[in-house]
């Protein structure tokens, strides 16, 4: 088994961008926690026979819960399944839920005013950091409705790599009126602190979010695909520059800090998710939970289990490979499509991969077919034109 995916619904504030399940509200945060208990005693025996390798605390925002709901959840983790020595245990967290910038407190009063925070992090287990920084400059903090300020994202990271060597960053590109000077700069500004693993995400619009909205009212420009894709390419030439392995799509870690969880997704592991709207995959079907925290909750009280299940065809199977595969550093293994798939599979993708390949998008390597740096971008495109359709 690869991991546990526990979603946590909760956040401060909504940021414009967003369409992820949450919900500002925390009036049912103790229920929501116990259901959480409740939903991995339910689940144990379906991964009985398989061992735990990575906890990760995505969201919402995890960083809002307190040191005692974390513990009780990894405790329980322990106690239903099989854990390898020293997983993997990631916090997706908010630079504002890890330090408070006060001007009136001394650079040592605040090493020490919150000390504690990663200290107690450490204690129950916590040993890697996702900290949601997204940008070092406060119009696109504003624009995008983010908690917290530049000071307090410098400061956070500044504290944080003192007490974490693991720590990942969100940073957001494509941001309408942005600059690459400005993204240059948020790049620079990431390599300061010294962080081992980056996360660097397109800004897209998702429908029904506040930003789709403002674009459409003209509040703000419309996302320009070609800015994008620029600084997609700023951000690959200066991170590889630094060191770091371009080894997913939008992820760059330094040698030995890619992130475990994230990459057994992208290779097919199975992993389980809980939690209201999380994910769930045994390598033949796909599930997914109710994207409601009342009914979530209502659900597990009764012991049932509220989730939804489809059973993958072998075309799923093998489109899905395709995509996630594409994303990678390691691409997509002719030897595993023609054997878990068959022949006529790979005949293909070779068939659909040719014009890619004389447009130096893709090319094969090892045996393996992979996306160029031109084509890096554009690889879920591509992806797209390589599937089997029945």
């Amino acid at each position: 088994m690869s991991g546990i995916y526990i979603h946590i619904p909760f956040c401060k504030q909504a940021c414009h961008y967003c369409d992820f399940h949450f919900s500002t509200s925390l009036k049912k945060k103790d229920q929501l926690i116990f259901a959480l208990v409740k939903e991995l005693e339910l689940r144990k025996d379906e991964f009985k026979n398989t061992t735990v390798e990575t906890i990760y605390f995505g969201g919402g925002t995890p960083s809002l819960l307190s040191f005692d709901e974390l513990q009780l959840l990894i405790d329980t983790v322990y106690k239903n399944y099989q854990v390898i020595e020293n997983p993997e245990i990631t916090l997706e967290a908010n630079p504002d839920d890890l330090v408070i910038y006060n001007v009136s407190l001394s650079a040592v009063e605040v090493q020490n005013k919150y000390k504690s925070v990663f200290e107690n992090y450490k204690r129950i287990g916590i040993n890697r950091l996702s900290i949601g920084i997204q940008s070092f400059h406060e119009k696109d903090l504003k624009l995008m409705n983010r908690a917290h300020n530049v000071q307090e994202a410098k400061q956070c990271l500044e504290i944080a790599t003192q007490y974490y060597d693991n720590i990942s960053i969100d940073l957001i590109y494509g941001i309408p009126n942005s600059t690459n000077s400005e993204w240059l700069d948020n790049i620079k500004t990431a390599l300061i602190f010294g962080v081992p693993h980056i996360s660097s995400y397109a800004l897209t619009v998702e429908p029904k979010t506040a930003l789709a909205s403002f674009i459409d009212k003209g509040i703000i420009d419309n996302v320009d695909d070609d800015l994008a894709h620029e600084q997609f390419h700023i951000l690959i030439e200066e991170l590889e520059q630094a060191g770091f392995d371009h080894y997913e799509l939008s992820n760059f870690g330094k040698t030995g800090y890619y992130s475990k969880n994230n990459s057994a997704y992208w290779l097919g592991k199975p992993y389980l998710g809980i939690g209201p709207s999380a994910h769930s995959f045994n390598g033949e079907q796909r599930g997914w939970n109710v994207k409601n925290n009342t009914m979530y909750i209502k659900k597990i009280e009764s012991e049932e289990l509220p989730i939804d299940i489809e059973t993958l065809t072998k075309t799923d199977k093998y489109n899905e490979y395709v995509m996630t595969g594409l994303r990678t550093i390691w691409g997509v293994s002719l030897e595993k499509i023609e054997i878990q798939f068959g022949k006529t599979f790979l005949e293909y993708l070779l068939h659909q991969s040719k014009q890619y390949i004389n447009k130096q998008l893709l090319y094969i390597e090892d045996n393996n077919l992979k996306t160029t740096k031109k084509g890096k971008f554009l690889s879920d495109g591509i992806a797209s034109d390589l599937f089997k359709i029945i």
